[in-house]
């Protein structure tokens, strides 16, 4: 199997080479609109989306001034993320990796139950397999909040059959495709 570092390199080629991404991401944001769990979510905690991934904005767009919080995470110095409740795309600026973060005087996200989190990745595995950026960030993140229900957005063309996952690796509950959504741990 090939290394992740080539892995990456293999799959963020297949991505920047998708074509059609805007019709791809409406229909990846109609799927996860419609999901149960995002309906009855009372947090969502996204990623502003970044170069070829799909596109997360429409999602914020959706819930902000809504009984939805949404949060953003924030890249700490010491290799930890935390999320940071937003009320208006005006409450974020350029930080860690040129990727929109928030300021860190807005209110920490409280995790409950209820909480849905859209995990970022190059490519996953139907059974929640995920391959990130190297990062660690959301690993970390999720061993300290194991109840976050986690969805991935990915494109049908970066699900692949497996990936080389280490231990700490940890699964996606879901993935939302173009095409599909795939149940990977229930």
């Amino acid at each position: 199997m090939d290394s992740k570092k080539q892995l990456r390199k293999k799959f963020s080629e297949i991505r920047a080479n998708i074509t059609d991404k805007s019709a791809k991401d409406a229909e990846i944001t109609e799927r996860f609109l419609n999901m149960d769990r995002v309906k009855e979510a009372d947090c969502i905690m996204v990623y502003a989306s970044f170069g070829s991934e799909v596109d997360t904005y429409g999602i914020i767009d959706t819930f902000l001034g809504t009984d939805k919080k949404i949060a953003y995470p924030r890249c700490e110095d010491n290799g930890t993320m935390v999320f940071h409740v937003v009320e208006s795309f005006a409450d974020l600026h350029e930080g860690m990796y040129r990727i929109s973060e928030p300021d860190i005087t807005l209110p920490l996200a409280e995790v409950t139950d209820k909480t849905v989190c859209i995990i970022p990745g190059l490519a996953f595995t139907e059974k929640g397999g995920r391959l990130g950026y190297g990062g660690g960030y959301y690993d970390r993140f999720l061993i300290d909040n194991p109840d976050i229900y986690t969805i991935a957005l990915s494109y049908e063309e970066l699900i692949t059959d497996e990936l080389p996952l280490l231990q700490h690796d940890l699964l996606v509950n879901s993935i939302v495709t173009e095409e599909r959504t795939v149940l990977c741990n229930e």
